[in-house]
């Protein structure tokens, strides 16, 4: 278990790196609250998806990967039972 306890902390370890860079690489949207109620633009051509939409995407699945891999890391550490105490 220890062994894949390490990979498990290196794999969150590079996702989360992951995670900084494409978050780092999205433009800032300066709406204000324009762009926050329901409206959303799309720039996609010829139904290929742009730039914007696939660092959204991989936002998405970096997240994802992110919250699911620190599950399984605090699983690992046999220390998730004691939150209550």
């Amino acid at each position: 278990m220890g062994y894949l306890y390490l990979f498990l902390c290196f794999l969150q370890f590079l996702v989360g790196l992951g995670l900084i860079v494409v978050v780092a690489m999205q433009e800032s949207k300066n709406d204000g609250l324009t762009g926050q109620i329901g409206t959303a633009a799309t720039s996609s051509f010829k139904g290929k998806a742009g730039r914007e939409e696939h660092l959204n995407l991989m936002t998405r699945n970096l997240g994802i990967a992110f919250f699911v891999i620190s599950i399984l890391v605090a699983f690992g550490t046999n220390r998730w039972y004691h939150w209550g105490g």
